[in-house]
Parts: structure tokens; C-alpha cells; sequence
């Protein structure tokens, strides 16, 4: 523009054709665009959460539930508009107690829709949410929210929660466990009779207000699972007497395992035994192994019979219940252990003890301790033979689903990726489960429950095999018989 004016001011020849050519440049610069718009409006998006958890089934609400989805998609038909998206949230499966999650299936529903099309949200639910966003969290949409509410304006119900209690516990220690009765609605006031049962038997009584944390006191029975059961007395017209019940779980735990280890006589498998036992720090091994049978007579001094005696009184009658675990390894009645003793075994056992026999060949022989009184307990009695042959120990189909041996590193090769074994002893049909086998399907690890005990029974002494990968006679690893062993008798 100023050249243009400058150019008219001092008449310039043809400084109009300039002026024009210089207006064409800054408006081709400028780049002029003509165009038309069409547009088409897009739906709105409304979604409807339809509640379908386990509460809903009271009190006719699954009916209310269905009524009033199917007179909302009448009324949102009406709005072309508008494009319902109805998602059902049933209870979530993968916490410890049901909870229904509405506001994340609401998410999930509408996590392909942008934010500024989302219109609202409706929930038809009994307004039981475990997932309601907390004052400040976004929802990722900015909608109203509305809720159908199923039920009756005068329900109330009354129910038991386990506000805390430990997971784990020693056993014989006190523990404690605090409960809580809460009334939702209308319910009436006053105390409730809670009791309280341990394992299916009932052990206490307590008077709680609604409200108020109740703390109780017990102590930890036994190792394992202790199931704690709260139970409230139901009230006249309470929604549900579902939840007038709750479980807390509580594991056993003892403060060290005491083992009591009798080895019938000196072999390989006994040092696995042992080292299997001690190398382990919460496990108190108490360890006797006969180095000498009674019967035999050399001539030994007496003072040279015994490292320690065998102090079978104590442990069989005074102090066996101390003991969470008694293995018998290639043990035979031979007279160091009275005939009463073999029945106080027995009864160790009915009355919640636990019991392991480990068998070599003297166990299908005349002094077998299945001859004695233990025979009561014993899942499985000996034919008198042994099965001499060499062979992989595979899992049973009941060993591959049973807690003891499931998922026990390498049964899932061909063959099993440990050592072979080379003779077990020839039982009956025996009890319980039979988790492993030997050769032809033979029983090579049966387990069974007697009374309130266990008892396991190990049909073989070549278990010192297992990680030597032996492809050979097991004669060669054994001990040799020239070998000479400390003073004959009885060693702690």
C-alpha cells in the first residue's frame, strides 16, 4: 500500500496496472477456500446398569428389577436420539466375599464413547454398591446419574461383619477377633445373641449392640485351618437371614514341628531321613536308631550296650501327645517296645496324632509291626512278599489332585524326572488313598484319616534314591556290610 501510494503521489507511469497486480499476489496469498458443510448429528448415549447380584433375589426385587428395565427401554425408544446401552453386573467372583461392583461395569460399558457424548446413566439396583467413586474421582463423563431402587421404603435388615482378625496364629496362644452387628433400614433396637462356634462346635455365647465393635478372646486349637462361624438370631421380617452369618478363617501355626524319628536298624535311607528332618529349622527331631537287635549275644559289656537308653516309657506314655509326628523307618517288633505301647500308638493316633511308616523288607516278614496292635490304624496289612523289580514311583490319578504330591516337580515327564526304585512290599487292597504307585500299579504311597489322625504309609526303604537319577542296582550305593558301626545297642 505505501509503494502503490507512493507511486500515485509522484505519477508514476502505470502504477494503477502495479497497484492491480499487487492486490491479485496478496489475495492469491491469502488463499480464498469456498466450501459447503454437512453435517449429521450423533446419538446420545445413555447407559443403564442393570444390578443382577445376589441380593436381588429377595423379596420379589428380581421381578421390580424386570419390570423396570423393560418399561425404561419403552420410554428411551421413544428418542431416536438416544442409543441405550444395557449392561447386567452380577456379584464379583474374584474377591473373598460377594460385592457388586455397578460403577465399573458402568466403565467398561462406555469406555468406547466419548465423554461429550454420554448423556447420563441409570442404575436399576437395590442400591447395594461396592464401587461408588469417591467424592473427588472422576468418572470420566460429566452426566447425571440416576437409580431405580428395588424393594419396599420399610425393609430393614440385620446383619454380621468380622470387622479384624489375624490370619495366622500359634497354636495354644490367644488370639483375638473383633465382629460387629450393623442394622441397615428401619431395624429395631436393642441387643443381639451372637454365637459363636470353632470348627462346627459351639464354644461361646456374647450379647451385642448394633454398631459397637464386640472383640472376642479364644485360643488356637490346632495347626491347620480353625474355622471361626458368628451367628446372629434373625429378627420377624429382616430382608435376609443369608447374612446373619460370617466366617473368619484362621491358620494353625505351630511354633516348631516335634518329630519323633525310630530307626529300626542302620540303612541308607536312614541319613536321608535325618538330614531330610534337621535341615529344616522349625522342625524339634527327636532320633533313635537300634544298632543291635536284643536277640543277639556277643558278649558286649553292659556299660557298652548304650549310647543312651531308649527311654520307651517317656515317649510312648508320658510325652507322646507332645509330639505332632511319629515315623516308624524299617521298625520291627523285635522286644524293645512293649506290646501296650504298639495300642498307645493307636490311640496317639485316633485322637488327632499323626503317623508315618516307613517299610523295607522286614515289614512283610515275621516281626512286622503289622502283626501288632498298631495293625488297627495301618491303611494297609502285608501279603508276606516283596515285589523285586525296577521301576519309576508315578502319581495315582488321586496323587495328581491331592494336596500331598500335586504338582510335585517332575511327575509330568516320561519317565518322571527322579531316580528308579527296585522292590516294594506286596500289600491288600489297601485304604484311603493310594497317591503313588510302584511297578504294575502296585501301592507305593497310601494315606489315610483314622479317627481324627493321619497316617501315611511309605511301602518301600528306597526313597534315598529319589535324587540320584540311579539307572543301576541300588545294592551299589548301600552300606557296606563289612563296614564296622559304633557300639552295638541303642543310639540317640
Amino acid at each position: 500500500m505505501l509503494l502503490s501510494a507512493l507511486g500515485f503521489w509522484r505519477g508514476v507511469r502505470g502504477a494503477a496496472f502495479r497497484t492491480a497486480a499487487l492486490a491479485a499476489l496478496c489475495l492469491a496469498i491469502a488463499n480464498p477456500v469456498f466450501f459447503q458443510e454437512e453435517r449429521e448429528p450423533l446419538s446420545t448415549i445413555v447407559g443403564v446398569v442393570v444390578d443382577r447380584s445376589q441380593s436381588q433375589d429377595n423379596a420379589g426385587r428380581r421381578a421390580m428389577t424386570d419390570e423396570a428395565l423393560a418399561t425404561l427401554k419403552q420410554r428411551l425408544a421413544k428418542f431416536p436420539q438416544i442409543e441405550a446401552r444395557i449392561v447386567e453386573a452380577a456379584d464379583d467372583e474374584n474377591t473373598e466375599t460377594p460385592s457388586t461392583k455397578l460403577f465399573t461395569a458402568l466403565q467398561t460399558a462406555l469406555a468406547d464413547v466419548p465423554p461429550a457424548r454420554v448423556g447420563g446413566a441409570i442404575f436399576i439396583t437395590d442400591g447395594q454398591m461396592h464401587d461408588v467413586p469417591d467424592v473427588n474421582q472422576p468418572l470420566g463423563f460429566d452426566a447425571p446419574i440416576h437409580g431405580l431402587i428395588t424393594g419396599k421404603p420399610d425393609e430393614f435388615d440385620r446383619r454380621v461383619e468380622i470387622v479384624s482378625g489375624p490370619r495366622f496364629g500359634i497354636v495354644g496362644e490367644e488370639q483375638k477377633v473383633t465382629f460387629r452387628i450393623a442394622d441397615d433400614g428401619a431395624a429395631p433396637g436393642g441387643t443381639a445373641e451372637v454365637t459363636i462356634s470353632l470348627s462346627g462346635n459351639q464354644i461361646a455365647t456374647e450379647m451385642a449392640e448394633p454398631g459397637t465393635d464386640v472383640p472376642f478372646a479364644f485360643t488356637v486349637p490346632r495347626g491347620g485351618n480353625n474355622i471361626l462361624e458368628f451367628s446372629v438370631a434373625p429378627v420377624a421380617g429382616e430382608v435376609t437371614e443369608a447374612n446373619n452369618r460370617a466366617v473368619h478363617v484362621i491358620d494353625g501355626i505351630r511354633e516348631n514341628l516335634r518329630v519323633l524319628l525310630v530307626s529300626g536298624e542302620p540303612h541308607a535311607g536312614e541319613r536321608a531321613w535325618r538330614n531330610l528332618l534337621k535341615s529344616d529349622a522349625a522342625v524339634d527331631l527327636v532320633h533313635f536308631t537300634i544298632l543291635r537287635p536284643p536277640e543277639k549275644q556277643d558278649g558286649t559289656p553292659i556299660n557298652e550296650l548304650s549310647l543312651i537308653a531308649f527311654p520307651t516309657r517317656e515317649l510312648f506314655v508320658e510325652k507322646i501327645k507332645e509330639f505332632d509326628l511319629i515315623i516308624f523307618d524299617r521298625y520291627q517288633h523285635r522286644g524293645v517296645l512293649p506290646i501296650l505301647y504298639y495300642d498307645n500308638i493307636a490311640q496317639y493316633v485316633e485322637n488327632g496324632g499323626a503317623l508315618l511308616i516307613a517299610a523295607g523288607p522286614e515289614h512283610a516278614g515275621d516281626d512286622s509291626i503289622a502283626t501288632t496292635p498298631l495293625s488297627a490304624v495301618l491303611p494297609a496289612n502285608p501279603t508276606g512278599f516283596m515285589n523285586e523289580k525296577a521301576f519309576y514311583p508315578r502319581l495315582s490319578d488321586e496323587g495328581k489332585k491331592h494336596p500331598v504330591t500335586q504338582g510335585l516337580e517332575g511327575a509330568d515327564s516320561e519317565p518322571p524326572h527322579w531316580g528308579r526304585w527296585f522292590r516294594t512290599v506286596d500289600v491288600d487292597k489297601p485304604l484311603g488313598q493310594t497317591v503313588m504307585q510302584a511297578a504294575d500299579g502296585k501301592p507305593l504311597l497310601v494315606l489315610n484319616r483314622v479317627g481324627k489322625g493321619r497316617v501315611a504309609m511309605l511301602l518301600s526303604d528306597q526313597g534315598w534314591l529319589w535324587a540320584r537319577g540311579s539307572r543301576r542296582r541300588p545294592e551299589r550305593f548301600a552300606l557296606s556290610p563289612h563296614r564296622p558301626l559304633a557300639n552295638a545297642g541303642t543310639r540317640a
